[in-house]
């Protein structure tokens, strides 16, 4: 049998849409039907995976990871859960994506087999986890812990993206008044003061020629900004660049400090998931290294793998890297020595999260003052260059 995802009419005229499992798509039509519904539209619910739908955003996969876990945790089978969940969804392409996920899944396909189809929607670690709670019978803890990391991991990109909006419009505006008064402003102020045949400042002579400069190679620094980003990001797909230049990141003031705290909190709490979920340490590290974006921190985490491999300690294995904070080790140490590795991890990550948006915050109070005095300046210097001509014609005339 395979799942058929439709959309039917029933005998008041409401529309109903949901699966149904049958042998063909007639045969689908046909248990329709006999329910008392009209079919207007019958898919085999696995194309929707064929068709390259399945990608959504961070807020969606945590959303349905959430709910599954509530009704799975309350007893509900995989399929029916699903179901429910597909019925729940806001979202047209998150119902498709769920119902073609339930049409795997009742066909006969495993858990991660079926998530496997939807690689865009679901990682690697997303699978890997559901796998082993699916095999060790704690499918609705492990959903519940993973839609924790997720909905954590959301709301501190939700902070950053906070903090860094209102930096990012006060550069834009700056740099757009700044474009205004050099292209069009400037230029109108010097055919003036060319007919007074007055002899102009040193600092107003300095902006026409900035004026004139810009306004003959503006499209040449434009071609340079775009040839920079493509060869930065082409550099960057090259280990070694890509390693040497989040080498260079962690060693940026309070920059660096920021993205370590990040990236061991997202190390942190991925490596409690997995072993709270009954994943081999061995395993649980190499998934939990792959999650962390900074190169230094990633290798920092195999490196200890290898040495935890051989035989050595946890924690001695991560303080000997160099890379990871005390907060991380010392935790790490007093969980391997209770017997409560996990819970040690998750308070490791919170401690890190807190810490970083800690210093998120304090890198934002810094920046936007920063960025205001600085264009405040830009502004005042580009002003004082157009009315001092204007000074000096008055003071002539009197």
């Amino acid at each position: 049998m395979s799942g058929f995802r439709y959309e039917a009419v029933d005998a008041a005229g409401k529309v109903a849409r949901g699966v149904v499992e049958a042998d063909t798509a007639r045969a689908a039509r046909d248990r329709l039907r006999a329910q008392g519904l009209t079919p207007t539209a019958v898919d085999e619910a696995r194309t929707v995976a064929a068709s390259g739908h399945g990608g959504w955003s961070a807020a969606d996969t945590a959303m349905f990871t959430r709910q599954w876990a509530t009704l799975t945790q309350a007893g509900m089978p995989a399929d029916q859960a699903l179901a429910a969940v597909a019925e729940q969804a806001d979202s047209l392409r998150v119902r498709k994506v769920v119902e073609a996920l339930r049409g795997h899944v009742v066909s006969g396909e495993s858990l991660p087999a079926a998530l496997g189809r939807f690689p865009r929607s679901f990682p690697a670690l997303y699978r890997g986890l559901v796998g082993a709670g699916a095999e060790s019978g704690r499918l609705g803890e492990v959903l519940s812990r993973l839609a924790d990391y997720l909905e954590a991991r959301q709301t501190l990109r939700q902070k950053f993206a906070t903090a860094l909006i209102y930096p990012a419009l006060v550069t834009l505006v700056a740099l757009g008044v700044i474009a205004v008064l050099l292209v069009y402003v400037v230029p109108q102020v010097v055919a003036v003061y060319e007919q007074s045949r007055q002899t102009l400042p040193w600092l107003t002579r300095a902006l026409i020629a900035t004026s004139a400069f810009f306004r003959a190679t503006g499209w040449l620094w434009l071609l340079a900004a775009v040839a920079l980003a493509v060869v930065a990001a082409l550099a960057l797909r090259r280990p070694a660049m890509r390693a040497r230049w989040h080498a260079l990141l962690l060693r940026v003031p309070g920059v660096g400090r920021l993205a370590r705290s990040l990236d061991c909190a997202r190390f942190a709490s991925t490596l409690a998931i997995l072993v709270a979920s009954g994943t081999p340490l061995l395993r649980a590290m190499d998934a939990a290294a792959a999650v962390v974006r900074l190169r230094p921190i990633a290798d920092a985490a195999g490196a200890a793998a290898a040495m935890v491999r051989e035989g050595a300690p946890l924690a001695q294995s991560l303080r000997e890297q160099g890379q990871f904070p005390p907060v991380l080790v010392h935790l790490v140490a007093n969980g391997e020595q209770t017997g409560r590795l996990a819970p040690m991890l998750e308070r490791a990550a919170g401690e890190l999260e807190r810490d970083a948006e800690t210093r998120l915050t304090w890198l934002a109070a810094l920046l936007q003052p920063a960025l205001i005095v600085l264009m405040g300046a830009i502004v005042l210097v580009l002003v004082l260059a157009v009315m001092l001509p204007i000074v000096s014609m008055n003071q002539l005339v009197r």
